[in-house]
């Protein structure tokens, strides 16, 4: 049953299920004649699909060969039933599909690289799939004094496109199929982002298709430059989540302070090399206390090192500490060469992760999570920036493979884990009779530049953790589901008993990351806490991305499990909407 939140900003939110939406904008320019009219066009690099001459996008129905693939995502648990996958090429086409959505009352679900962790976007009550896959546009527009990328893009394509044309990047994550469309909405961030921040803090611009109190759909833009309404759209996309407010068809971004005319000057520019480390640690080396001093290093180079502008702020490093049954744990460490004493950065980092600890690293001669088969790199080397991306990003098929089952939990750590969480994860680590080597609890390097932007800037609201915890385990079998997932949840449960089985916004933890969704934390069984899963995501920002969803959203068209929710003083304009 669905339940809308009132706002003070200090109420304790707790729900056992809901619904929620998609994503907006704020009305500017008609739909496409911006970037088609003023886009640069020296590199070749918008394809046809934002071409004048596009044809609508295909709409695939039960029977189609294609439809196996499209009813599901990279997650086999959660898979649709829908009437039809819509795919769609443009935005015109965008506003055609969604007005077709509406006038049948369909519940429709939107897709841009469909790597949800959730079911979000394939579950049985969704009728209608709106496939975002085929807009992949990656170019400068000039009128927009920015870099357009259409939702479908995948991150790797977005990388290469910007740095080769432009020398430029973003700060975004490194699984190389990843869509932009879900990744920038939820707060996307990367091995760059403790020395440039979020993805959404270069966002200057978002295009969505909307859909009005009295169902009529119109396409809106809305940039950091406006006021009111439309700067809270622009907001609400900088970490709001997808599926909350409309159809997302087009980003632009631009970094604040960004001057003058030139492509490269509106966007940070990439390393041109970067120092790569990858160790790996091998069980056999390792007991609980070999262990537990480990994570405590990790945790507490972080907390210390978490302030922006400094040396260490360059450095990034993914930790994944993986069962025993994979036989080893594995660190994949980054720095920019050509920053302030990138070498010894990065070797005081490694001294610090193994002081104390009676251990001998070794190569990575096994793939481990995230983490591909990289020997090479047992001792430190300077390879290109693109290369780098490549190398990490590219080659992780225990993450991207599309035919297995997973499932994943978050955490922003604020400090180091205290020795009870030690406990817990060293005995499931551990676990007699455990034998899945792909599984894992990975730890990102955080806090830094992102650090740097106060909580309400942006809709993400995390902004003074020291580093990010994903939980995750991966599996082939659905005969299985009960026991991974029983894991999984006796795990995480178990590290945060102390505040109720989740991550409370505190001193020690600052709650879960939206796009490392987990439906559990809106269940009572599973959320002991009295903080509701509203608080665990967005803290106090989440009122006004409800104050968002009104303005953009008013009949609660889009929607899906943890979707930001309608004020509840707005319940008889909502049934009045539906009349």
């Amino acid at each position: 049953m669905k339940r809308s939140i009132a706002s003070p900003l200090n109420r304790r939110l707790f729900l056992t299920g809901t619904t929620g939406t998609l994503a907006g904008a704020a009305l500017a320019l008609s739909p496409g004649s911006l970037s088609a009219a003023t886009s640069d066009t020296l590199t070749g690099s918008i394809p046809s699909s934002s071409g004048p001459n596009t044809p609508d996008g295909s709409t695939v129905l039960k029977g189609d060969g294609r439809y196996a693939d499209l009813m599901t995502g990279n997650n086999q648990r959660f898979v649709a039933n829908p009437d039809y996958v819509r795919l769609v090429t443009t935005t015109t086409d965008a506003e055609s599909a969604l007005r077709d959505a509406v006038a049948q009352k369909k519940k429709v679900s939107i897709r841009s690289g469909g790597h949800c962790f959730a079911d979000f976007v394939c579950n049985p009550e969704i009728q209608v799939i709106l496939d975002l896959s085929p807009m992949t546009a990656v170019y400068y527009d000039k009128g927009m004094r920015a870099f357009a990328v259409e939702p479908g893009a995948r991150i790797m394509n977005v990388y290469e496109t910007l740095y080769k044309n432009w020398g430029v990047t973003i700060p975004g994550g490194i699984c190389y199929s990843v869509g932009i469309g879900g990744h920038i909405s939820g707060g996307g961030y990367g091995l760059l982002s403790r020395a440039h921040g979020l993805t959404v803090d270069h966002l200057f611009a978002v295009e969505v298709v909307t859909v009005a109190a009295d169902r009529t759909v119109k396409t809106v833009v809305a940039t950091r430059d406006d006021v009111g309404d439309k700067r809270d759209l622009w907001w609400a996309h900088t970490g709001g989540g997808g599926g909350n407010f409309g159809l997302i068809t087009k980003y632009w971004f631009r970094s604040p302070g960004a001057r003058g005319a030139s492509p490269q000057k509106q966007l940070i520019p990439a390393p041109s090399k970067v120092l790569v480390s990858a160790i790996s640690l091998p069980w056999d080396q390792l007991d609980e206390q070999k262990f537990s001093r480990l994570l405590t290093n990790f945790g507490d180079w972080h907390e210390r090192h978490r302030s922006p502008g400094t040396p260490e702020a360059n450095l990034s490093s993914l930790f994944n500490v993986s069962h025993k049954a994979h036989g080893s744990l594995g660190m994949f460490t980054q720095i920019d060469s050509g920053a302030p004493q990138a070498r010894a950065v990065l070797e005081e980092y490694l001294a610090a992760i193994l002081a104390g600890v009676a251990i001998t690293p070794q190569p990575v001669t096994t793939a481990n999570g995230e983490i591909p088969a990289v020997p090479d790199f047992f001792t430190p080397k300077e390879i290109p920036w693109l290369q780098a991306t490549r190398l990490v990003g590219t080659d992780n098929p225990t993450i991207t493979n599309p035919t297995s089952r997973g499932a994943h939990k978050s955490a922003y750590m604020n400090k180091r884990f205290s020795n009870a969480q030690l406990r817990v994860l060293y005995q499931q680590m551990t676990k007699p009779g455990f034998t899945n080597p792909n599984t894992m609890m990975v730890l990102f390097s955080f806090g830094g530049q992102v650090n740097a932007v106060e909580q309400h800037a942006t809709a993400n609201a995390q902004r003074n953790s020291s580093f990010k915890l994903c939980l995750q385990t991966f599996w082939s079998d659905q005969a299985e589901d009960a026991y991974y997932l029983g894991w999984e949840r006796d795990t995480y449960e178990g590290m945060f008993a102390a505040t109720g089985g989740v991550p409370v916004p505190g001193d020690d933890t600052d709650g879960c990351y939206i796009n490392y969704p987990d439906t559990d934390v809106a269940m009572a069984e599973h959320n002991r806490s009295g903080v509701g899963w509203q608080q665990l995501y967005f803290k106090d920002n989440y009122p006004r991305l409800q104050q968002a969803k009104l303005e953009w959203d008013p009949t609660g068209f889009f929607g899906h499990r943890l979707g930001i929710e309608l004020p509840a003083t707005s319940a008889e304009d909502r049934a009045a909407a539906r009349r």
